[in-house]
């Protein structure tokens, strides 16, 4: 196999993704990490070949195979496996979890069945996107490799003596006997690592423990694999400080040469209280407090002037520049997010959502109170601004932004009912919900987008659901059938009409919107309905059972950053809610 051979993209189905809350890697099917950042999400990538840079790190047979993979139970401890002419190899692969902020270490532990086999190894480390090669290259008494990588410290254990390939690139064939089990080690840190290599079998064990530890059975949801399968993309995309990034990559392409390239390595307000609200249906998780205290922090910080998304360490996000790469099939190179400009008044709304939902579960301190006043206040001082909404478009009056601060406001009213505000907060929920039915009310009698913009919205199914209005106020019921018959494919939900083209020729379908509209069928009685469109979704993923934000429902591919958490976190709520009835 050659380097350039691994270092070929795939459709985006067929990667893994190892992650450890500070970091993540994908892992495609020749075994190779085709992304990976170090030392945090949004740090420059060591292995970049999935947006075009130079640099991977691929274990496969030797031979010809036929690839398959999976994860086990309830971890990101992923499995690559391989049906050769003569058996099956395995690489079980993963961060050693939960993940030091300075320090990664990837595992990698081969296996093969009933006879004997042949594994290629290749490990051609760089720094900042490619751009570096390593330094100080050399291989101790021990066969351990060290080498400076852009001021990086490194060290790879390999089981075989490994040989350089054009100076820089290591290369072996580690071969398995039946039964066997080889390790490989490679450990990445800021500063200089200790004389000894970690333990393989010590970091193996902790590690497992750790996922047990972390990842509920969740036996209760309605696809309870699954619900336990997105929980643990949500913890690994979720980092100490609690902030939980939107995806591990940058610049996957949402629609081919169209332009729509993002960098989402970063956490977004309202993501971050998807989630956490996700984790408050039912019996609390652990992610509701993350999601807690990461907004928390953040409203306290900056108040009425809360930033749309940030880094996961809670700084802001840095502008956005391209690199000098080919980029991944259709998209391009970009780094950073335009969307640090932008005001969005529906975070104000999620974040009330969130700290309401922790509290009826007697999880918000005085600071999380704080953080509620802050927003609800915000969210008087200035909803009357033209904000760029959940889609992040042009700045409108958008008729979603303004019932989900109703639906906030409702909520910790409720909550603190002896609160001398809760009358004004409730008060103020009635003038926006009165507001958007006078200027966002259709002739139809449903929602509409905004007062210029008189189109159906996915996103305006989520006032209902949300306690902004009763299910059975007639515009929910107007635009819940509005959206079945205007925004929908095969049972795939689009966000909203751009044009007059097909819906698919525009964009993909939004995963996310299908598992909300089978909330709001299941919140109009219609049961059946709802686990057609819930168990229609939950399918839209690759064997891997990750989710990008959106769906090529003709090609059957996923399109955009992958994983996308928002979708494995509506995925949590649905299942959950649904298998609660």
């Amino acid at each position: 196999m050659t380097g350039d051979e691994a270092a070929q993209p795939r459709v985006l189905r067929e990667y893994a993704l190892l992650a450890d809350g500070e970091r993540g890697a994908l892992v495609g099917p020749l075994g190779e990490v085709a992304w990976m950042c170090f030392p945090r999400w949004d740090s420059p990538a060591v292995f970049p070949s999935l947006i075009g840079g130079s640099g991977l790190y691929s274990v496969r047979p030797r031979g010809r195979f036929v690839w398959g993979g999976y994860y086990e139970p309830g971890s990101l401890i992923w499995r690559s496996r391989w049906t050769t002419t003569d058996g099956v190899v395995e690489s079980r692969d993963a961060l050693a979890f939960p993940g030091d902020p300075g320090r990664a270490v990837l595992l990698r532990r081969l296996g093969a069945d009933v006879a004997e086999s042949a594994v290629e190894v290749c490990l051609a480390l760089r720094g900042r996107y490619g751009a570096e090669r390593p330094q100080e290259l050399r291989r101790d008494e021990r066969g351990r490799w060290t080498a400076r990588v852009a001021g990086l410290h490194v060290r790879w254990s390999c089981p075989v003596p490994a040989r350089p390939l054009d100076g820089d690139e290591l290369v072996a064939e580690v071969r398995i006997g039946p039964g066997e089990q080889r390790d490989l080690v490679l450990e990445i840190a800021e500063e200089p690592l200790p004389e000894e290599p970690v333990d393989p079998d010590e970091v193996w064990h902790a590690t497992e423990s750790a996922w047990a530890r972390e990842v509920p059975l969740l036996s209760a949801s309605a696809a309870p694999r699954d619900a336990r399968h997105s929980y643990a993309v949500l913890r690994g995309l979720t980092a100490s400080s609690g902030g939980m990034v939107a995806a591990a990559t940058t610049s996957l392409p949402e629609r081919a040469e169209q332009g729509r390239n993002y960098d989402y390595r970063y956490v977004w307000i309202r993501d971050q209280c998807y989630v956490g609200q996700a984790a408050a249906v039912g019996e609390p998780l652990g992610l509701l407090d993350d999601a807690v205290r990461f907004v928390t922090a953040r409203l306290g910080e900056d108040g009425p002037h809360l930033a749309p998304a940030y880094t996961a360490s809670g700084g802001s996000i840095p502008e956005q520049q391209p690199l000098d790469l080919p980029g991944y099939p259709g998209g391009s190179d970009l780094i950073g997010n335009q969307v640090r400009h932008q005001f969005q008044l529906d975070s104000f709304g999620e974040a009330l959502l969130l700290l309401a939902a922790a509290d009826r579960h007697d999880r918000l301190d005085a600071d999380g109170w704080k953080a509620a006043v802050i927003a609800a206040d915000a969210i008087g001082q200035r909803h009357r601004e033209p904000d760029a909404g959940i889609w992040e478009l042009q700045p409108a009056r958008w008729a979603h932004s303004r019932l989900i601060c109703a639906a906030g406001l409702r909520a910790v009213a409720e909550r603190r009912q002896d609160d001398r505000r809760a009358g004004d907060w409730s008060a103020l929920a009635d003038q926006l919900v009165a507001d958007a039915a006078r200027t966002c009310t259709h002739p139809s009698g449903r929602w509409q987008r905004a007062p210029h913009d008189p189109r159906v919205d996915a996103a305006l199914l989520l006032p209902a659901l949300r306690g902004a209005v009763p299910p059975a106020d007639p515009r929910s019921r107007r635009t819940v059938q509005a959206v079945r018959e205007e925004l929908t494919d095969d049972l795939f939900v689009y966000r909203f009409r751009h044009d007059d083209r097909p819906l698919g020729e525009a964009e993909g379908a939004f995963v996310m919107c299908g598992f909300v509209m089978a909330l709001a069928e299941e919140q109009q009685g219609n049961r059946a309905e709802a686990m057609r469109w819930f168990e229609r979704n939950r399918a839209a993923c690759g064997p891997a059972g990750l989710f990008a934000e959106e769906y090529d429902v003709t090609q059957r591919q996923l399109r955009g950053n992958l994983p996308q958490a928002f979708v494995h976190g509506w995925l949590l709520e649905s299942a959950r809610r649904l298998g609660a009835r």
